[in-house]
């Protein structure tokens, strides 16, 4: 997988691409969010401004004539207007955050539903799932991507809003004079010049913000790239917790590998890092916030404004400065934010080359179809070496097909094809023929019903796992979980249950989630998983290897009663035990990716000279006298 360049340099368009793109998403995943965001900023905001601006007037009122009735009325403005804005921005914080409680759940069904429209190479690919967990642990550590494109620019909305309010209380100060005579520094004060010197002064304290905020980012996202990686192996590390962890005391290596990672050089190095650009940033604003107050004091001592004003001009100014040093560093994260934002746009914008075709898929009511893969040769993306080469074979509706072979000799390869995860690199596989890359993806898809070895039985309802939705109908689950074998558990299922509730189809699995949930063995699991396959009533049902974890005994049994299960359909069975195949019409034998016999199982047997043959013997000699 070739991946954009998303460390190159971008023009200002592109940074302003990604940021709204980033916006975009925030607004598909929690809709409302930014109106009621500005709608609340706006409220905080002026909270604060508005107390300060009636005080400083109240204490003029004090200061000077003092019009009680006046005074009054100020006092109630404040009082009741403090108290129906702090209603107000209650309201709206809670309307605010009900929008963005479940951005993280929101988050990874987005994630979903962008990968379910991949290619299923894409999941397969070691670099797409590294580059997956390397976004997953990104945002773990800081939040990057989304994530920050949320943060930040509610920081910076404040920001922008608390400048605003402050500038427009403050600009009427900057032009404001005294009358009479001054010399010297006061002559300079109650001149425009100081003004523009004062802006200045804030101008270039905002670059120097900008500047450190970038500086000290570029410090930090390097060591959280790194901090990134380890998370991944960290989590990588947490997964192997079982019980080899306890037999094998791996847990002391595991835990001594993650203590060595704990506080590495370059962490170290970061947070000093961090410490001086930000003491710079602390000085800086200092520096600024002391020109401030003496300029407003001085105004102040020459009767530029009272006393209120100076209280109100004080507060304000400061609050400027601070509102636009903080919007500008702001700016600088939101910019370093959109590395992150590339990495994850570039994933998410993996092309899906596979053609989907357009033939409809002929509705048969004798569900007559037939299937033949001529002269198939297949090799996996970024490799030279061959998974399947020049294989013919046909089968249709009713065979009874077992494709057998030991390790490595592209069973499962040729089940991918079949099913069109991948496309052949050569050849043709044609349905009724027709080849399948002409017909609906989702159509041809339809026709199969597929038991993995890694099948998935989620923490959902017994019933909506084997119907796959939640509306389904019952007579029918149960139908398919009885014709798997799962009679008796849900017999005792059910009269575990008052007579109220007696329905276990509607019992969680996996007691991870529920601690109420139904506990199945490890076969039962896998009947559920074949019970899902007979729901489906797919024409062709394939299992690959679902019952490697069983005996050959248990196995053979469960595909047997399994092929009785599906009369009238076309099965496929893959196992590396040949004894769990010997039911089946044609037993196809692949080695090193070549199909090398095909025939049924005495036949096949009786070859001496042949591949299966001398593995029907192998395994034979340890269960003879068994």
């Amino acid at each position: 997988m070739k991946w954009n360049d998303e460390t190159g340099k971008r023009t200002l368009r592109e940074e302003w691409g990604l940021i709204r793109r980033g916006i975009r998403i925030i607004n598909e995943m929690l809709p409302h969010f930014w109106l009621y965001q500005v709608l609340c900023t706006f409220a905080e905001t002026l909270l604060p401004y508005f107390g300060l601006y009636l005080s400083a007037q109240m204490v003029n009122e004090l200061a000077g004539d003092c019009d009680y009735g006046k005074l009054l009325r100020l006092a109630g403005i404040t009082v009741f207007g403090g108290l129906f804005l702090s209603i107000v921005v209650k309201l709206l914080q809670s309307r605010r955050n009900l929008c963005e409680a479940f951005m993280y759940q929101k988050n990874d069904i987005y994630m979903a539903d962008a990968q379910n429209e991949f290619q299923y190479e894409h999941l397969e690919d070691p670099d797409v799932v590294l580059r997956r967990s390397e976004i997953q642990a990104g945002i773990n550590a800081t939040g990057a991507g989304l994530y920050q494109v949320k943060w930040q620019f509610c920081s910076l909305l404040n920001d922008l809003m608390g400048a605003v309010f402050s500038a427009s209380l403050t600009a009427s100060m900057l032009v404001m004079t005294a009358q009479g005579e001054y010399t010297g520094v006061f002559a300079f004060i109650n001149s425009p010049a100081s003004s523009l010197v004062i802006l200045a002064l804030i101008l270039i304290s905002a670059v120097c913000s900008v500047r450190i905020a970038a500086v000290c980012s570029v410090k930090q996202q390097k060591a959280l790239g790194k901090l990134a990686k380890e998370n991944t192996h960290q989590s990588a590390f947490m997964r192997l917790w079982g019980a080899d962890m306890i037999f094998f005391h791996l847990d002391a290596l595991v835990i001594k590998e993650l203590r060595k990672k704990l506080r590495p050089k370059w962490i170290e190095e970061m947070e000093k890092v961090t410490i001086k650009y930000h003491f710079l940033s602390i000085l800086l604003n200092a520096a600024l916030n002391l020109c401030v107050f003496l300029f407003v004091a001085a105004k102040a001592f020459i009767g530029v404004f009272g006393i209120g004003s100076f209280i109100l001009y004080q507060g304000t100014t400061q609050r400027f400065v601070t509102a636009v040093s903080n919007a500008a560093a702001d700016i600088g994260r939101i910019k370093d934010n959109n590395r992150y934002l590339a990495i994850l746009f570039a994933y998410l914008d993996m092309p899906n080359d596979m053609y989907k075709g357009t033939l409809a898929v002929e509705k048969r009511d004798d569900i007559d179809y037939e299937i033949e893969f001529r002269d198939v040769s297949f090799r996996y993306p970024r490799t030279d070496e061959w998974a399947l080469r020049h294989v013919s074979m046909k089968f249709k509706i009713g065979d009874r097909l077992a494709i057998v072979g030991e390790n490595g000799s592209g069973k499962t390869t040729f089940i991918k094809l079949l099913c069109r995860l991948y496309d052949p690199t050569e050849g043709k596989i044609l349905l009724n023929g027709i080849d399948i890359t002409r017909y609906r993806y989702d159509e041809y898809m339809a026709l199969f019903s597929v038991v993995f070895q890694d099948y998935k039985i989620l923490g959902f309802p017994l019933g909506e796992n084997v119907a796959v939705s939640t509306e389904y109908d019952e007579t029918y689950v149960r139908d398919c979980l009885i014709r798997a074998g799962l009679s008796d558990k849900l017999e005792s299922l059910d009269n575990d249950l008052s007579a109220k509730e007696r329905n276990s189809l509607r019992r969680a699995l996996w007691r991870d989630y529920d601690a109420e949930a139904i506990e199945l063995s490890g076969g039962e699991w896998q009947k559920v998983a074949l019970a899902r396959a007979l729901y489906k009533d797919a024409p062709f049902v394939v299992l690959d290897e679902p019952t490697a974890a069983l005996d050959p005994i248990a196995e053979a049994a469960v595909y047997e009663n399994f092929n009785k299960l599906t009369e009238n359909k076309t099965s496929v069975f893959i196992s590396h035990r040949l004894s769990s195949c010997r039911f089946c019409d044609s037993i196809a034998v692949f080695d090193h990716g070549r199909l090398i016999q095909q025939g049924a199982h005495d036949a096949l047997v009786a070859d001496a000279g042949g591949k299966y043959s001398k593995l029907w013997h192998a395994q034979a000699q340890y269960y003879k006298g068994a």
